[in-house]
């Protein structure tokens, strides 16, 4: 990014796609987590949640690549995240970034960072420090 955006400012949303139990599968892979209720349909159901469940870290995976799509990962100063609800396979997520606070004295910008399903239900949100 360029110019460093003021308070307020709304970044276009950033979409992730369809979540598929591939991703999963692969995440699986990646991080080690091989919880059955990320890979295991009946295992899912048996445990009452219906199916499936993305990783909630796959979900602030996604969040951390809104964020490379504007910032370097240099930039990055802090990261953190909460988990709002249950990403299933088959919702698309998209990721909404918001210019939280614009800190020019101590150069850091706070974001506030949102992932979202195709309903506008919220799976996670987050919050990011920049060094601008």
């Amino acid at each position: 990014m360029n110019k460093i955006p003021e308070a307020g400012f709304i970044f276009p949303a950033y979409t992730i796609g369809t979540v598929t139990q591939m991703d999963l599968v692969r995440y699986a892979g990646a991080s080690g987590d091989f919880n059955p209720i990320h890979n295991d349909t009946e295992y899912a159901r048996e445990a009452g949640l219906g199916g499936t469940i993305a990783h909630g870290m796959l979900i602030k995976a996604y969040m951390g690549r809104f964020l490379l799509q504007h910032f370097p990962l240099s930039a990055l100063s802090s990261f953190s995240s909460k988990f709002k609800a249950m990403t299933k396979p088959g919702e698309t997520i998209e990721i909404h970034g918001t210019v939280k606070k614009k800190d020019a004295v101590n150069g850091i910008l706070t974001l506030s960072i949102e992932a979202r399903n195709q309903a506008g239900e919220t799976k996670a949100t987050a919050e990011a420090e920049i060094r601008i």
